[in-house]
């Protein structure tokens, strides 16, 4: 039999079916009246509508039904009592280590009746530089500062002042801080490796780099018919893209790690692409551990599916293009990698400029394209700006130029090479010492520390203790040091590395002792399965932040000092 015999055997076979099936139905129908049927019909309608919008959403089923469940849980008068109880607690305690003012001190709550003189306000800001404790200068915290010098400040203060009127938003007004920030992005572009059409803006921060990458790819998405686009990206991805997806709705899609190496893996990142997929990811470093993320692998993915990548940069960006000269090669993790369309990095970290500027690099002046927002119809004008705000402080831009000139090639290639021979000096030992281990192998600043033996964060309350202060991570439970130039001062490290092997040996000696203070609310905080109540408790938190309330001194809050953490 030939093929066309075939065919008109199974077409033959299909139509008995469909007259089988109207024969059926019919049958069923015959005793009804007509308007039962349309009836019928659109109740059906309307349900398979409902089911369809019920089940396919943003947010997972199981992850919605899990948040009814804990709703529910809570609506029980006693259980939901008791619940609220032990948050009020929590709250009360993160606001009397938060909001405690020195004896005497009191908040300003309403503008002074008449303004102050220029010598009484300084006395002012004097009184409020009292209420520093933690002594950054010495190298004791982990990032924050990336270095202070007393004579660059002294530099970035004259040339913000210079500028401290200027706004970007008028470029015929600022020529000056126009033709800067073009020469901070050009700049940057160069480090980065990209070619005469790449391009970028001056963001806010890292976050806002992020977000006008996401929000640039998300657009791009809905041209090309996506409805619903997903952020493709490591579980260790910065939490800005979180935010990004939040924001711009749009799905975040965690893909793991592998457990030996802590990059990205691969494989779990080729079988999560799909037809709503906008971006992938990678990091370089990734935050919590300090890993770079193999860049030219996820780059041939994304050739291959045509997806844009982007490169998170924010952390490292400007230590790790200045570590091949610094003695230090890396693979190619920048434009030099096909498939890589953007890079976020942050000159207000390693590029030593002051908080609030960051970049976001692309390799084409198409994708920045989608970055922009313009109102051509507003009564005021047509209205068009690069990122999130409208009017941007040019005495920033200013600084920022004024860093990157300063340092030049030589001082970043030089501080460079002490942050990274630093680093690893502190990987090197502490993976020495008996108890704790260095999660992957990390290649830049970050040295992050786990242990099998006991519970972590019994050795983040032993440092803090030592004056020490940490970044606390989860899931898995960690500690890192970020290094930056002042952890490169002379016997910074080695006290560090001298502190973790004494604190080490005196938990070793009964390793299943219960952590206390701020180390246990942060093993609790990972370990609660109703992530709302982590969400209302860092709500709380960031309340505090704006509290002109006196607090009460609580000298033994929650078994430790929450003030170093």
């Amino acid at each position: 039999m030939d093929v066309r015999g075939a065919w008109e055997v199974y077409k033959e076979m299909v139509l008995l079916y469909l007259e089988e099936g109207r024969r059926q139905v019919n049958s069923r129908c015959v005793d009804m009246e007509p308007w039962q049927i349309i009836g019928a019909t659109v109740i059906t309608t309307l349900g398979a509508v409902w089911i369809k919008g019920f089940v396919f959403q943003q947010e997972s089923l199981p992850s919605r039904i899990k948040k009814l469940c804990f709703r529910l849980i809570r609506k029980i008068p006693f259980v939901g009592a008791n619940i609220q109880s032990q948050l009020n607690k929590a709250l009360d305690d993160m606001s009397s280590s938060l909001c405690t003012l020195k004896e005497g001190m009191s908040y300003t709550k309403q503008l002074p009746s008449k303004g102050l003189s220029q010598s009484q306000v300084l006395d002012k800001i004097q009184e409020y530089e009292t209420l520093n404790e933690v002594q950054w200068e010495k190298g004791c915290v982990s990032g924050a500062v990336y270095w202070g010098d007393e004579s660059l400040t002294n530099l970035l203060v004259k040339v913000y002042g210079d500028f401290a009127w200027s706004n970007p938003l008028h470029p015929d007004i600022f020529p000056g801080v126009r033709k800067m920030e073009a020469e901070v992005v050009r700049m940057a572009c160069t480090l980065f490796h990209g070619g005469p059409n790449s391009c970028g803006t001056v963001t806010s921060g890292g976050t806002e780099s992020i977000l006008m990458a996401c929000k640039a790819y998300r657009d791009m998405a809905y041209e090309r018919g996506v409805k619903y686009p997903e952020i493709l990206a490591p579980v260790s991805v910065h939490a800005a893209f979180d935010k990004a997806a939040h924001y711009f709705g749009m799905k975040l899609v965690h893909v793991a790690l592998d457990k030996n190496t802590m990059q990205v893996d691969v494989k779990a990142m080729k079988r999560a692409i799909n037809k709503n997929t906008a971006m992938l990811v990678c990091s370089t470093p990734q935050f919590p551990h300090g890993i770079m993320d193999p860049v030219e692998e996820v780059a041939k993915l994304a050739v291959r599916y045509n997806i844009p990548m982007h490169v998170d940069a924010c952390l490292g960006g400007f230590l790790i293009v200045f570590m091949a000269k610094a003695g230090y090669p890396l693979s190619p993790f920048d434009f030099r990698v096909k498939g890589v369309t953007s890079i976020s990095a942050d000159t207000h970290k390693y590029g030593y400029a002051p908080k609030g500027s960051s970049v976001i690099l692309y390799s084409d002046t198409k994708y920045r394209h989608y970055q922009y927002f313009v109102a051509p119809d507003w009564q005021g004008g047509i209205y068009a700006s690069p990122s999130v705000a409208g009017s941007r402080p040019g005495g920033i831009i200013a600084a920022c130029w004024a860093t990157m000139m300063h340092m030049g090639e030589d001082g970043y290639v030089n501080a460079t090479k002490k942050i990274i021979s630093t680093a690893r000096k502190i990987q090197k030992e502490v993976n020495q010492i008996k108890g704790v281990f260095v999660f992957g192998k990390p290649e830049v600043s970050v040295v992050a520390v786990g242990s099998n033996d006991f519970d972590i964060f019994r050795l983040s309350n032993a440092l803090t203790t030592k004056g020490w202060n940490l970044n606390t991570l989860q899931f898995p439970s960690s500690i890192h040091i970020c290094c930056t130039v002042l952890h490169t001062q002379s016997g910074v490290a080695d006290r560090f590395i001298r502190d973790v092997k004494e604190q080490v040996a005196i938990i070793m000696k009964n390793p299943q002792e219960k952590t206390t203070g701020m180390g246990a609310i942060y093993g609790m905080a990972q370990s609660i399965p109703d992530r709302s109540m982590v969400t209302e408790i860092s709500r709380g938190f960031l309340d505090c932040l704006y509290s002109t309330e006196v607090a009460k001194a609580n000298t033994n809050h929650m078994n430790g000092d929450g003030k170093a953490h």
